[in-house]
Protein backbone atom coordinates (compact mmCIF):
# COMPACT_ATOMS: atom_id res chain seq x y z
CA UNK A 1 0.00 0.00 0.00
CA UNK A 2 2.05 2.88 -1.26
CA UNK A 3 1.19 6.51 -0.93
CA UNK A 4 -1.28 6.66 -3.82
CA UNK A 5 -3.59 9.54 -4.70
CA UNK A 6 -6.64 7.41 -3.72
CA UNK A 7 -5.17 6.68 -0.33
CA UNK A 8 -4.27 10.31 0.30
CA UNK A 9 -7.79 11.33 -0.63
CA UNK A 10 -9.24 8.74 1.78
CA UNK A 11 -7.00 9.97 4.60
CA UNK A 12 -7.98 13.56 3.87
CA UNK A 13 -11.65 12.54 3.90
CA UNK A 14 -11.27 10.73 7.25
CA UNK A 15 -9.46 13.72 8.79
CA UNK A 16 -12.28 15.96 7.61
CA UNK A 17 -14.92 13.53 8.95
CA UNK A 18 -13.20 13.40 12.32
CA UNK A 19 -12.87 17.19 12.47
CA UNK A 20 -16.54 17.65 11.61
CA UNK A 21 -18.21 14.66 13.33
CA UNK A 22 -15.64 13.31 15.84
CA UNK A 23 -16.99 15.06 18.94
CA UNK A 24 -20.63 14.21 18.31
CA UNK A 25 -19.70 10.63 17.34
CA UNK A 26 -17.73 10.26 20.59
CA UNK A 27 -20.58 11.72 22.65
CA UNK A 28 -23.06 9.36 20.97
CA UNK A 29 -20.82 6.30 21.51
CA UNK A 30 -20.23 7.31 25.15
CA UNK A 31 -23.99 7.50 25.76
CA UNK A 32 -24.45 4.07 24.17
CA UNK A 33 -21.60 2.33 26.00
CA UNK A 34 -21.47 4.28 29.26
CA UNK A 35 -17.67 3.99 29.07
CA UNK A 36 -15.38 6.63 27.57
CA UNK A 37 -12.59 4.18 26.68
CA UNK A 38 -15.02 1.81 24.94
CA UNK A 39 -16.59 4.78 23.13
CA UNK A 40 -13.16 5.86 21.85
CA UNK A 41 -12.63 2.34 20.50
CA UNK A 42 -16.02 2.51 18.78
CA UNK A 43 -15.16 5.88 17.20
CA UNK A 44 -11.82 4.54 16.01
CA UNK A 45 -13.45 1.46 14.48
CA UNK A 46 -16.16 3.63 12.90
CA UNK A 47 -13.55 5.85 11.26
CA UNK A 48 -11.61 2.79 10.11
CA UNK A 49 -14.74 1.50 8.40
CA UNK A 50 -15.31 4.94 6.91
CA UNK A 51 -11.77 4.83 5.53
CA UNK A 52 -12.49 1.42 3.98
CA UNK A 53 -15.67 2.82 2.41
CA UNK A 54 -14.23 6.23 1.50
CA UNK A 55 -15.36 5.92 -2.12
CA UNK A 56 -18.98 5.42 -1.05
CA UNK A 57 -18.85 8.33 1.39
CA UNK A 58 -17.15 10.65 -1.10
CA UNK A 59 -19.83 9.86 -3.71
CA UNK A 60 -22.31 11.70 -1.50
CA UNK A 61 -24.87 8.91 -1.20
CA UNK A 62 -27.02 9.72 1.82
CA UNK A 63 -26.08 11.47 5.04
CA UNK A 64 -22.48 10.99 6.14
CA UNK A 65 -23.35 11.73 9.78
CA UNK A 66 -26.23 9.22 9.61
CA UNK A 67 -23.87 6.61 8.17
CA UNK A 68 -21.29 7.21 10.91
CA UNK A 69 -23.87 7.07 13.72
CA UNK A 70 -25.41 3.89 12.28
CA UNK A 71 -22.00 2.20 12.07
CA UNK A 72 -21.22 3.27 15.65
CA UNK A 73 -24.57 1.95 16.93
CA UNK A 74 -24.04 -1.36 15.09
CA UNK A 75 -20.55 -1.72 16.59
CA UNK A 76 -21.88 -1.14 20.11
CA UNK A 77 -24.68 -3.65 19.49
CA UNK A 78 -22.24 -6.24 18.12
CA UNK A 79 -19.96 -5.82 21.15
CA UNK A 80 -22.88 -6.20 23.55
CA UNK A 81 -24.01 -9.37 21.76
CA UNK A 82 -20.47 -10.76 21.83
CA UNK A 83 -20.22 -10.11 25.59
CA UNK A 84 -23.61 -11.75 26.17
CA UNK A 85 -22.57 -14.82 24.18
CA UNK A 86 -19.43 -15.33 26.29
CA UNK A 87 -19.71 -16.85 29.73
CA UNK A 88 -19.31 -14.33 32.53
CA UNK A 89 -15.83 -13.98 33.92
CA UNK A 90 -15.44 -15.15 37.50
CA UNK A 91 -13.33 -13.12 39.88
CA UNK A 92 -10.81 -14.84 42.12
CA UNK A 93 -12.21 -15.76 45.51
CA UNK A 94 -9.84 -14.35 48.10
CA UNK A 95 -11.29 -15.90 51.25
CA UNK A 96 -10.68 -19.51 50.16
CA UNK A 97 -7.22 -21.02 49.71
CA UNK A 98 -6.38 -22.39 46.27
CA UNK A 99 -7.29 -25.99 45.60
CA UNK A 100 -4.37 -28.30 46.16
CA UNK A 101 -4.20 -30.16 42.89
CA UNK A 102 -1.08 -32.26 43.29
CA UNK A 103 -0.68 -34.17 46.51
CA UNK A 104 2.14 -36.40 45.24
CA UNK A 105 4.71 -34.69 47.46
CA UNK A 106 2.73 -35.48 50.61
CA UNK A 107 2.34 -39.11 49.46
CA UNK A 108 6.09 -39.41 48.89
CA UNK A 109 6.79 -37.79 52.28
CA UNK A 110 4.43 -40.25 53.99
CA UNK A 111 6.15 -43.18 52.29
CA UNK A 112 9.59 -41.90 53.33
CA UNK A 113 8.48 -41.44 56.96
CA UNK A 114 6.82 -44.88 57.05
CA UNK A 115 10.00 -46.46 55.72
CA UNK A 116 12.05 -44.57 58.31
CA UNK A 117 9.68 -45.67 61.10
CA UNK A 118 10.48 -49.27 60.20
CA UNK A 119 14.14 -48.58 60.98
CA UNK A 120 13.66 -47.30 64.55
CA UNK A 121 13.16 -49.55 67.56
CA UNK A 122 9.66 -50.98 68.21
CA UNK A 123 9.33 -48.96 71.45
CA UNK A 124 10.15 -45.71 69.68
CA UNK A 125 7.84 -46.56 66.77
CA UNK A 126 4.92 -47.33 69.14
CA UNK A 127 5.29 -43.97 70.91
CA UNK A 128 5.47 -42.02 67.63
CA UNK A 129 2.44 -43.86 66.21
CA UNK A 130 0.41 -43.15 69.36
CA UNK A 131 1.37 -39.47 69.57
CA UNK A 132 1.56 -38.39 65.93
CA UNK A 133 -0.54 -40.79 63.89
CA UNK A 134 -3.32 -41.48 66.35
CA UNK A 135 -3.21 -37.97 67.83
CA UNK A 136 -3.18 -39.08 71.44
CA UNK A 137 -1.94 -36.98 74.32
CA UNK A 138 1.03 -38.10 76.44
CA UNK A 139 -1.35 -39.36 79.15
CA UNK A 140 -3.49 -41.28 76.62
CA UNK A 141 -0.40 -42.80 74.95
CA UNK A 142 0.99 -43.78 78.36
CA UNK A 143 -2.27 -45.51 79.27
CA UNK A 144 -2.42 -47.29 75.88
CA UNK A 145 1.21 -48.44 76.07
CA UNK A 146 1.08 -49.29 79.78
CA UNK A 147 4.03 -47.08 80.70
CA UNK A 148 4.33 -43.89 82.81
CA UNK A 149 3.85 -40.51 81.05
CA UNK A 150 7.50 -39.59 81.71
CA UNK A 151 8.58 -42.70 79.79
CA UNK A 152 6.36 -41.66 76.85
CA UNK A 153 7.98 -38.21 76.88
CA UNK A 154 11.55 -39.52 76.95
CA UNK A 155 10.81 -42.22 74.35
CA UNK A 156 9.23 -39.63 72.05
CA UNK A 157 12.29 -37.40 72.43
CA UNK A 158 14.71 -40.23 71.56
CA UNK A 159 12.36 -41.62 68.92
CA UNK A 160 12.28 -38.28 67.08
CA UNK A 161 16.08 -38.06 67.27
CA UNK A 162 16.39 -41.58 65.87
CA UNK A 163 13.85 -40.81 63.14
CA UNK A 164 15.73 -37.63 62.17
CA UNK A 165 18.97 -39.60 62.00
CA UNK A 166 17.39 -42.22 59.70
CA UNK A 167 15.94 -39.51 57.46
CA UNK A 168 19.26 -37.63 57.35
CA UNK A 169 21.05 -40.85 56.43
CA UNK A 170 18.52 -41.51 53.66
CA UNK A 171 18.93 -37.94 52.40
CA UNK A 172 22.72 -38.34 52.31
CA UNK A 173 22.33 -41.59 50.36
CA UNK A 174 20.08 -39.87 47.80
CA UNK A 175 22.58 -37.04 47.35
CA UNK A 176 25.41 -39.59 46.88
CA UNK A 177 23.38 -41.43 44.16
CA UNK A 178 22.73 -38.24 42.17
Amino acid sequence: MGDTPGRRDAETLIRALYAEHGRSLLAYATRLTGDRAAAEDVVQETLLRAWKHADDLAAGKGSVRGWLLTVARNLVTDRARARAARPAEVADVVDRPPVEGDHSESVVNTMVVMEALDKVSPEHREVLVQLYYRGRSVAEAAKELGVPPGTVKSRSYYALRALRAVLAEKSEEEVAHE
